[in-house]
């Protein structure tokens, strides 16, 4: 995403673009802990059960699909800086619509319309992310992305609170969009302000992945699949299966967005010393050890731990496969597109995927599946290596992509 809006900045300015994105990252994440606390409370004001409940969590998926293609044609007609803000804005006001909605209709609408907005806002800001990393030179997508969990954490935080103390959802997340709808004005305001040439042709409606992006595509399909389903459907899970309060199951919201956002935000240095296949490996055991924590426990404990080690096992695996994905042959915009495109389907898929099978058999089941996709991470792994880059140290490192150039 290139263009002569700003060719030349002083490293003070790119330090203050890098913070203004990570604040954009930061409020994006909040919406969704904002909503995904209350999942529970719209689940019972719109009286549905579990699949039907999975059957409107599908709807997000669907407006994500259609809407992301056009996010390049937006950048390329108002400018990186202006789309950002117009679609950061649409998302943070969407927050409002779920807990609205008295039924299973209603309430698919809504989440239509949210997951559009989130769709489009996810790409824009990745783009700007991945334009500002090329900028400076070095690693700063683990970090983004951790502060997207940081703002998750604060936004299921709020929403864990209001839940115990019985807040009508619909003024949590009034108040709520509101609070992030300025916050994310301000910090829109600060980032790259790329432009396209008025030579450059407007990029196509969709593009398919190349080749060299599908099985980098995979392995982000399989962690987002476990963050999706974790994020929406914890706090149900200790709900419905261990009997836990609504406080409680609540918490299991902030105890995954805690570990993914520790993890995230130590993980450029994670990588740089582990390599990318060794770390992504690590991650998939991690992620299986608490998926079998989560379906063999007995007590909210043993699901809170096992929610808190899917988060820490998957937190660097989506960064990673962006930057893969931009290295990994001779066409990186299209290649990151279609890598993000999959992985963002994944997880609003996720939630659905997840309903439905415990309409089938059990959510207990579900979380099966969750945890049989993490343990593909360890194999599928090896997607992420390079075999002929070189590292920072100007040596060959069979498990890192080649460093960022300026």
């Amino acid at each position: 995403m290139t263009g002569p809006g700003e060719p030349h900045l002083s490293p003070r300015r790119l330090g203050r673009a890098r913070f203004a994105v990570a604040a954009v990252f930061c409020v994006h994440g909040a919406v969704t802990g904002s909503f995904a606390t209350r999942i529970p409370w719209i689940q019972e004001n719109a009286g549905l059960g579990a699949g039907t409940l999975g059957v409107a969590l599908a709807f997000p998926a669907i407006g994500a699909a259609l809407a992301m293609p056009l996010a390049g044609r937006v950048n390329h007609r108002f400018g990186a800086r202006t789309a950002l803000r117009g679609l950061l804005v649409l998302w943070t006001l969407s927050l409002i619509l779920p807990s609205l909605a008295p039924n299973l209709f209603a309430l698919c609408a809504a989440l239509f319309v949210y997951g559009a907005t989130a769709g489009m806002s996810d790409v824009a800001m990745n783009a700007l992310g991945v334009e500002t990393e090329n900028r400076l030179g070095r690693s700063i997508m683990s970090s983004l992305h951790g502060m997207w969990s940081a703002g998750a954490l604060l936004g299921s935080a709020a929403g864990t609170l209001a839940a115990h103390a019985g807040t009508d959802a619909r003024l949590h997340h009034l108040l709520a969009a509101l609070a992030l709808t300025a916050a994310g004005l301000v910090a829109a305001g600060g980032v790259l302000d790329l432009r396209g040439g008025a030579e450059d042709e407007a990029p196509p409606r969709f593009a398919l992945p190349p080749r060299s992006a599908l099985l980098i595509g995979a392995v982000g399909f399989c962690a987002v699949f476990a963050e999706g389903a974790s994020l929406d459907w914890s706090a149900v899970y200790l709900r419905d299966v261990l009997d836990a309060d609504a406080g409680l199951a609540a918490a299991s919201t902030t105890a995954f967005a805690l570990t993914m956002a520790v993890a995230r935000l130590a993980g450029d240095r994670v990588v740089d010393r582990f390599g990318a296949v060794r770390t992504v490996r690590v991650g998939g055991v991690l992620a299986t050890a608490g998926g079998l924590l989560v379906v063999t426990a007995h007590h909210p404990a043993g699901a809170l731990a096992g929610f808190g080690l899917i988060g820490l096992g998957i937190a660097v695996v989506v960064p990673l496969c962006f930057a893969a994905a931009g290295r990994s042959g001779p066409a990186p915009a299209q290649a990151i597109a279609g890598v993000a495109t999959i992985t963002y389907t994944s997880g609003l898929i996720a939630p659905s995927a997840i309903g439905a099978v415990a309409d089938a058999t059990s959510l207990v089941v579900s979380f099966g599946l969750v945890t049989a996709l993490a343990l593909v991470l360890v194999p599928g792994a090896a997607a992420l290596r390079r075999p002929a880059a070189r590292g920072r140290s100007g040596r060959a490192d069979r498990d890192e992509p080649a460093p960022i150039g300026p």
